[in-house]
C-alpha cells in the first residue's frame, strides 16, 4: 500500500500493485547499439510477437492446403484432376489482378500514423500541475486544498475520458461509485454530476470545476494576477483539448469501407492461392510446373508477410484494448495522478537550499567522464560541415570590385552559342542588340550617319539617340551638319501604326529621294 489522501473519513490508497509487462513490449534497450544479427534476438520473443497474432490463420492455410494437396493427388479421378489443374492455372493467372500491396500498404500507413497520433493526445497533467504549483499560493490548509482539489478535477477529467475509450480503465472503474470509492470524486460531487441532465459524455463537468475555483482562488488573492489566471486557464484548454481529440479519435474511426476493402482483398487473394499456387502434375507439361513438390514455402512465406501486415493493422488500429502493444492506461492513471498530487502538495515551496554550485570559479566547466565514455572526451566537437574545407592559397586572394565588374561586362558582351544557333533565321536576339549597342558605345567611329529610308523604329531610335563621343579628336570623323540629313520632326516620331502602314514604301538603297519634302519619310 502506498501513501494515501483522506477525503472525509476514508482513506484511499493511489499506489496499486503493477504487473511487470503486462502490456507496451519494450526491445529499446536490446537494440541501443547496431551490430551484427542485432535483430536475431528480437525474432525469439512471443509476448507481442507476429507468430502469436498469426499463428491461427498460418495453421488455417496450410491445413485447408493440405487437404486440397490430397485430394486432388488421391481422391480425384483423371478427368477430374484434369478440370481441377484447368481452375487451378486459371486462378494462378489472375489472382495477381488483385492489388494486395497497394491497398494493405497504404492502409498499414493511415493506421500507423493514427496509433501514434492517438498516443499524443493522451492526457498527461504535467503542465497543469507546474501551473497550479507556480500561481496559486498559500502554505496554510485553505491554500492547500485549493492546489489538490483543482489537480484532482483535472486527474477526474482524465479519468473520465479514459475510462470511456479504453477497455482496461472500464473494466478497473465501470462505474461512477467506483470513481467515488477510489477518490478521484466525493460524494457531494457525484450528486452535482449525476444531476447534470445531459444525453453526451460529461468528461469535460471537472474541467468546468476547475475553472470556477480558479476563479474563487483568483478573487481570494491566491492567484496574484490575472496573467497567472490565465496562463493556468490556458493549460487547462490544452488538457482538455488532449481528452476531447481522444474522444473524437473513438468516435471517428477509419471509414468501415476502408476496412472491408482490405480485409476482402486479402483473404480473397489467398483464397485464390490455396487453388491456383497446387503443385500439377509434371507429366502434363504445364508452364511453371515442372517440379512437383508437397510443401509450398514461398506461398506460406507471402501469407505470413500479408496477413501478418494485416495484423499489425488490426492491432493498432485501436490501441486502447488489451493486446500485448495496447497503451497501459492504467498504469498512466496512476503514475499521473501520484506525480501530480506530489507536485501540487508535498513539493509546494519545498526548494533545496541556495548554494553555490560546484563549477562557480570555472569559466570552462567540464563535467567528468566515466572509463565506459573516456574515449567521447577526445573526439573533436563538430563546427560545422565547412570547417575543414581547404582552399588553394590564389583562391583566397580578394578581387578589385573594379575587376570584377569589367569580367560582368566582357560576359554579358558575348554572345551565347547556344543562343545563337536557336535564333539564327528568326531575328536579331536581345543578346546582340545588346552587343551591338556596347560595340557603339566603345567604337564611334564605326557608327554611320542616320538613313532616311529606315522602317524600323528600333533602328531610328538607336540613331537618333546616340551619345557623342568621349574623345574630341574623333570629332572630325562624323559628318558635317550641312552635309547630314535633315532631322526628322519630333510629330513623325510618335505616328501611330496605321500611319505608318499607309507610308509609301522606300527603298533602301535610293541614293535620291522621291520626295523632296523632308517630313515625310
Amino acid at each position: 500500500m502506498g501513501k494515501g489522501d483522506t477525503l472525509g473519513t476514508t482513506t484511499y490508497f493511489w499506489r496499486y500493485p503493477r504487473t511487470a509487462g503486462i502490456m507496451t513490449v519494450t526491445y529499446t534497450a536490446r537494440v541501443a547499439n547496431a551490430r551484427f544479427g542485432g535483430f536475431y534476438k528480437l525474432l525469439l520473443l512471443w509476448r507481442g510477437s507476429i507468430y502469436k497474432l498469426l499463428y491461427k490463420e498460418f495453421l488455417a492455410f496450410f491445413i485447408l492446403y493440405t487437404g486440397l494437396s490430397i485430394t486432388y493427388r488421391f481422391l480425384l479421378t483423371e478427368d477430374q484432376r484434369r478440370c481441377f489443374e484447368k481452375v487451378s492455372l486459371y486462378c494462378n493467372k489472375y489472382a495477381t489482378l488483385i492489388p494486395v500491396s497497394f491497398v494493405l500498404g497504404f492502409y498499414v500507413t493511415l493506421v500507423v500514423n493514427r496509433w501514434w497520433n492517438q498516443y499524443l493526445c493522451m492526457p498527461f497533467p504535467d503542465r497543469v500541475m507546474c501551473a497550479i504549483s507556480a500561481t496559486v499560493h498559500g502554505s496554510d490548509e485553505r491554500g492547500r486544498m485549493y492546489r489538490r482539489t483543482l489537480m484532482r478535477y483535472c486527474s477526474m477529467s482524465g479519468l473520465l475520458i479514459l475510462r470511456s475509450v479504453s477497455t482496461a480503465a472500464f473494466k478497473r472503474f465501470p462505474t461512477i461509485d467506483h470513481v467515488v470509492e477510489a477518490g478521484f470524486m466525493t460524494r457531494h460531487e457525484r450528486k452535482k454530476f449525476e444531476n447534470l441532465h445531459s444525453s453526451y459524455n460529461k468528461y469535460w463537468v471537472p474541467c468546468v470545476w476547475f475553472c470556477s475555483l480558479a476563479a474563487q482562488a483568483r478573487s481570494e488573492g491566491r492567484i496574484k494576477d490575472d496573467h497567472a489566471y490565465k496562463m493556468l486557464i490556458e493549460e487547462l484548454n490544452k488538457f482538455r483539448g488532449q481528452c476531447s481529440m481522444l474522444f473524437h479519435y473513438d468516435w471517428i474511426s477509419v471509414p468501415l469501407v476502408y476496412t472491408q476493402v482490405v480485409t476482402i482483398a486479402v483473404y480473397s487473394y489467398f483464397l485464390t492461392c490455396l487453388i491456383g499456387r497446387q503443385f500439377l502434375d509434371p507429366s502434363q507439361g504445364y508452364s511453371g510446373h515442372d517440379l512437383d513438390l508437397y510443401v509450398p514455402v514461398f506461398t506460406l512465406l507471402q501469407f505470413f508477410f500479408y496477413a501478418g501486415w494485416l495484423k499489425v493493422a488490426e492491432q493498432l488500429i485501436n490501441p486502447f484494448g488489451e493486446d500485448d502493444d495496447d497503451f497501459e492506461t492504467n498504469f498512466l492513471i496512476d503514475r499521473n495522478f501520484q506525480v501530480s498530487m506530489l507536485a501540487v502538495d508535498e513539493m509546494y515551496g519545498d526548494v533545496p537550499f541556495l548554494v553555490k554550485d560546484r563549477y562557480w570559479n570555472d569559466s570552462d566547466p567540464r563535467p567528468p567522464y566515466t572509463a565506459a565514455t573516456l574515449f567521447q572526451k577526445h573526439q573533436p566537437s563538430f563546427q560545422g560541415s565547412t570547417f575543414d574545407m581547404a582552399l588553394a592559397k590564389e583562391d583566397m586572394q580578394f578581387q578589385p570590385l573594379s575587376d570584377i565588374e569589367e569580367m560582368n561586362e566582357e560576359m554579358s558582351s558575348r554572345p551565347f552559342p547556344l543562343f545563337s544557333r536557336l535564333l539564327s533565321g528568326v531575328g536579331p536576339s536581345p543578346l546582340s542588340s545588346s552587343a551591338a549597342l556596347t560595340a557603339q558605345s566603345l567604337a564611334p567611329e564605326s557608327r554611320t550617319p542616320l538613313r532616311r529610308a529606315s522602317s524600323s523604329s528600333s533602328r531610328s531610335s538607336d540613331s537618333l539617340y546616340q551619345e557623342g563621343p568621349d574623345d574630341p579628336t574623333q570629332a572630325e570623323t562624323l559628318p558635317h551638319p550641312e552635309t547630314r540629313p535633315p532631322d526628322i520632326p519630333i510629330q513623325n516620331l510618335f505616328r501611330t501604326e496605321s500611319q505608318r502602314s499607309c507610308s509609301p514604301p522606300e527603298v533602301e538603297d535610293d541614293p535620291k529621294p522621291r520626295n523632296t519634302d523632308p517630313t515625310v519619310y
